[in-house]
C-alpha cells in the first residue's frame, strides 16, 4: 500500500467507527438481517454504488471498477449477530434485548465499507473488478449464508478469481493479523441423539432401559471412539454440548437428548466419524436395554487457504506492515467458518484480524463482554486493500 493510501484509510477512521457503532447498536440474528441490509444499502448508495439484493435472502453484493482486464476479486464480510445479552458498557451497546455482535461481524462490515470507499475513489485505475460480498447467517452453523450467495451467482459474472475474508481475533493485538497457508480451520459437523428408555422409579433401575445411564455411556463411548478411530497425528474433536432429560431425582425419564459437535481436518476421518458415531450410539443404547435415534448433520467444510494467493497476501502485508504485525500461525484452529465454501470454488485466503485492546487478551468471542479494539477497523480495511493489491497489482 502506498503511503498516501495508508493515510487515506486512517483518515476515514471516524466514518468507519460511526458505521461500526450504528451496526453494533442494531444487531440481528441469522437470516433476519433486514435492518442491517438497509444500513449497508444506505452506505453503498452514499458511495455511489449500485447494489444487488436477493428478496427475502438478506445478502448484498456490489461491484467496483473493472475495465482494465485484471483478475476479479471478491471481499467478504458477514452480517449476523448472536443471541447474547451485551455487557460491554460501550456507549453504542446493542439496543436489541438478548442480541449482540458478540463475534465482531459489525467490525467486518465496517472495515469492508471502509475499503470500499477507498476503492471507489480509485475505481478508474483499478486493474480489475472488486466485488463486495455482505453475507448473512455465518453463525447459522450448518448451511450458512455463503452457500446462499454462491447459489445466487456471487462468484460469477464476472468469474471471481480470488476471494478474501477476515475475522477478528482477541488473542492477537489490534493492528496485527495472523495468517496461515493451507489448512486454517476445521470442518464442523453436528450430531443429535435421542435415547429412548423404559422410564420408571429410580429405585428400580434393574428393570432396564435407563435412558440416563445409556446417555452417559454414549458420551464416554464417543470419546473412546475418537481415541481408537483416528490416527493420533491427525487432530479431531468430539464434544457433547447439550444433555437434557428428567425432571425429578427419583424418576428415570423415558427419554434423554444429547447434541454435540465434531471437528476434523482430515476428510477421511470426517467420513469415518459420520458413519461410526451413529453406529456406536445405537449399539451402546441397545446393550443397555434402550434405543438411540441419531441425526448426523454435515456442516461447514474445512477452511483451506490456497498457498499461492496466501503467500502473495502475506508478502504484501509484510512489506507494508512489517514482520512483527503479520504473524504466521503454526497450527490450524478447531473453529469453523463458512468462508470455506468460497475457497472450495475460488483460490483465496482468510486471516485473523487482531482485535485485543492494549494490555488485554482475556476477551472471548461469543461472550457478553466482547468488544474489539477500534484500531481493528482501519487495520481490517487496510488488510482487504492490500490483499486486493497483492493479486491485482497496485493501482495508480
Amino acid at each position: 500500500m502506498t503511503p498516501s493510501l495508508r493515510s487515506t484509510v486512517r483518515a476515514l477512521a471516524p466514518w468507519i467507527e460511526e458505521i461500526r457503532a450504528d451496526l453494533h447498536q442494531h444487531p440481528e440474528l441469522s437470516y433476519r438481517e433486514v435492518g442491517t441490509r438497509e444500513r449497508i444499502l444506505a452506505r453503498l448508495k452514499e458511495l455511489g454504488l449500485a447494489a444487488t439484493t436477493y428478496g427475502k435472502f438478506t445478502g448484498v453484493t456490489a461491484d467496483i471498477g473493472g475495465g482494465h482486464g485484471g483478475p476479479a476479486v471478491a471481499l467478504r464480510a458477514d452480517m449476523d449477530a448472536l443471541p447474547v445479552t451485551e455487557a460491554t458498557g460501550a456507549p453504542f451497546s446493542s439496543r436489541t434485548p438478548g442480541v449482540m455482535h458478540a463475534c465482531g461481524h459489525d467490525v467486518h462490515m465496517a472495515s469492508l465499507l471502509g475499503a470500499a470507499r477507498v476503492l471507489v475513489d480509485r475505481q478508474g485505475s483499478l486493474p480489475g473488478p472488486v466485488r463486495l460480498l455482505f453475507q448473512p447467517a455465518e453463525e447459522e452453523g450448518m448451511t450458512g449464508g455463503a452457500s446462499g450467495l454462491i447459489a445466487r451467482g456471487a462468484l460469477r459474472r464476472p468469474k471471481v478469481q480470488f476471494v478474501f475474508g477476515q475475522h477478528v481475533e482477541p488473542r492477537i493485538p489490534a493492528g496485527s493479523l495472523g495468517w496461515r497457508a493451507g489448512m486454517m480451520m476445521a470442518a464442523a459437523d453436528e450430531f443429535r441423539i435421542t435415547v429412548h428408555g423404559r422410564g420408571g422409579h429410580a429405585s428400580q433401575p434393574h428393570l432396564g432401559g435407563d435412558a440416563v445411564h445409556a446417555a452417559a455411556e454414549i458420551i464416554v463411548g464417543l470419546q473412546t471412539l475418537l481415541a481408537r478411530t483416528k490416527d493420533p497425528i491427525h487432530p479431531g474433536l468430539i464434544s457433547v454440548g447439550m444433555i437434557r432429560g428428567g425432571e425429578k431425582s427419583n424418576v428415570l425419564p423415558p427419554e434423554v437428548q444429547l447434541a454435540g459437535t465434531v471437528r476434523t481436518f482430515d476428510p477421511s476421518l470426517r467420513r469415518n466419524l459420520q458413519r461410526a458415531i451413529p453406529t456406536r450410539a445405537r449399539l451402546i443404547a441397545r446393550s443397555l436395554g434402550a434405543r438411540a435415534e441419531v441425526d448426523y448433520i454435515l456442516g461447514y467444510p474445512a477452511l483451506v487457504n490456497e498457498p499461492g494467493a496466501t503467500s502473495k497476501v502475506a508478502e504484501r502485508l509484510r512489506a507494508s506492515w512489517g514482520d512483527a504485525r503479520v504473524r504466521e500461525l503454526k497450527h490450524p484452529v478447531l473453529g469453523a467458518e463458512d468462508f470455506a465454501r468460497y475457497l472450495e470454488r475460488a483460490p483465496g485466503t482468510f486471516w485473523f484480524l487482531g482485535s485485543a485492546p492494549k494490555g488485554r487478551s482475556e476477551m472471548s468471542l461469543h461472550s457478553p463482554g466482547f468488544l474489539p479494539d477500534p484500531r481493528a477497523l482501519t487495520a481490517g480495511a487496510e488488510a482487504l486493500l492490500l490483499a486486493t493489491e497483492s493479486v491485482q497489482g497496485a493501482s495508480a
